[in-house]
């Protein structure tokens, strides 16, 4: 088989993994900040905890991907500047997030992750990027329910509409 045969950590990484690697960890470095500002905005006590599983999430991802691209010769993009907590009582009302827009945020922001990791999942010719990207999937998968939960039980999902009355069946 050649070149890609043996050790998958010896084997070249192909472009569309390098920029699934690279991306995964800018955007998980996007993410990092922008759930420190929605910690900086929540006043749930359960939704706190979910975003702090989340950076902690990506901060597991940023140290594994850049280790990935670091080892193959390639410069990773830089972090951002850590924000400084802040008390929601200092920020103004009307420039506050809600926890139920922060809730639908992260909810999103799960599911087009789920979508991703399927993605590289998919292309990767390395296994040790596919299993990488399966253990990230799988976390993501039960942090998003964890997010559907507090969503629901909070009062904050917004279901799309509902099929109450069903069509009678018809037998022919």
């Amino acid at each position: 088989m050649g070149i890609l045969s043996g050790n998958p950590k010896d084997e070249p990484m192909h472009y569309g993994e390098i920029f699934s690697v690279w991306q995964a960890s800018t955007v998980a470095k996007g993410a990092i900040s922008c759930y420190q500002a929605y910690l900086n905005h929540s006043g749930d006590k359960e939704l706190k905890k979910i975003l702090e599983a989340l950076i902690d999430q990506a901060e597991l991802e940023i140290k594994e991907c850049d280790t990935l691209l670091t080892d193959n010769g390639i410069a990773s993009a830089p972090m951002m500047p850590e924000r400084p907590p802040v008390k929601l009582e200092d920020i103004p009302v009307g420039a506050r997030f809600t926890d139920a827009e922060i809730a639908a945020k992260i909810a999103s922001d799960a599911s087009l992750e789920l979508v991703a990791c399927s993605q590289v999942m998919g292309q990767s010719v390395r296994e040790d990027i596919g299993a990488l990207f399966a253990k990230y999937h799988l976390t993501k998968t039960a942090l998003g329910l964890k997010i559907l939960q507090l969503s629901k039980e909070k009062g904050w999902l917004i279901p799309p509409p509902l099929q109450v009355k069903r069509p009678e069946s018809i037998n022919a």
